[in-house]
């Protein structure tokens, strides 16, 4: 069984990752051999997409020799982007990873868990595993964008993982992992994509604010909550739709109240 198949096995269907639905984000990353090998631990498992977020300026020299001659194409295939937002826009679910821990930064997940999610989540969308910057990693502005949050296990004594290194973890486990679903059901349709629900989160923060819910000093402190609670109900499209309807009506109704 290849890597991008699914089988039947007696009662059950075996999802399989679907890499090219896969993508590794990586944002703001500071130097040029970390992106080589972050395109060498790629292709290993199977992953082709790299997305760098940030400076376009790297040395392409450095890189191919991180990533040795075998990985070229990897770093041909490269997209660049300025924005994280922009980034992220055409993503259905999206992985951060963080060894960070905090209540504002959380849950948090293992990777092997995450990998069986991604596994299914990966047939019908896109999927992007976001890493941050080598000496800072991700803050809590770029985790807000996130369905899910890894940490990776270490040592107490040495916690800190090279980017590439951190990659390949996660990497591997999604390569050699599986979910299984009964043979009536299917792989987690498509989900809506980042872009739509951000443009939901704006709205409702807006709506919010409006009918004075939110705590003006610090307004991100409950739509944290919020993104957290649809986050789970893995929302479609149509649904992102039907919820902005309600919100713009009810904002219409506050308005009116007012006047």
């Amino acid at each position: 069984m290849t890597n991008e198949r699914y089988k039947r096995e007696g009662k059950k269907i075996i999802f399989k990752a679907k890499t090219k639905n896969i993508s590794i984000v990586l944002y703001k990353p500071k130097y040029a051999g970390n992106i080589g090998s972050v395109a060498r631990a790629a292709k290993n498992m199977g992953i082709s997409n790299i997305i760098v977020v940030g400076e376009a300026d790297f040395d392409r020299e450095e890189m191919q020799q991180r990533s040795t001659h075998l990985a070229a194409d990897v770093l041909d295939q490269i997209q660049y982007f300025e924005f994280i937002e922009e980034a992220l826009g055409g993503f259905n679910y999206i992985v951060g990873t963080t060894a960070r821990l905090g209540k504002a930064r959380g849950p948090f997940v293992a990777p092997r868990a995450v990998a069986r999610d991604i596994a299914d989540i990966s047939q019908k969308n896109k999927v992007a595993l976001l890493f941050g910057p080598e000496d800072t990693g991700l803050a809590n502005e770029e985790l807000r964008l996130c369905h899910a949050v890894v940490t990776i296990p270490t040592s107490r004594e040495f916690t800190s993982l090279n980017l590439s290194h951190a990659v390949m973890i996660l990497c591997y486990e999604i390569f050699i992992s599986a979910s299984a679903a009964a043979t009536s059901a299917e792989a987690t349709p498509k989900l809506a994509r980042s872009s739509e629900l951000e443009g939901m989160y704006g709205q409702i923060k807006t709506l919010l604010a409006d009918i004075e819910f939110l705590n003006p000093e610090n307004p991100d402190y409950w739509m944290m909550h919020l993104r957290r609670f649809f986050g789970r109900a893995s929302l479609l499209s149509r649904e992102v739709k039907i919820i902005r309807g309600i919100c713009r009506q009810l904002a219409w109704y506050a308005h009116h109240k007012k006047t």
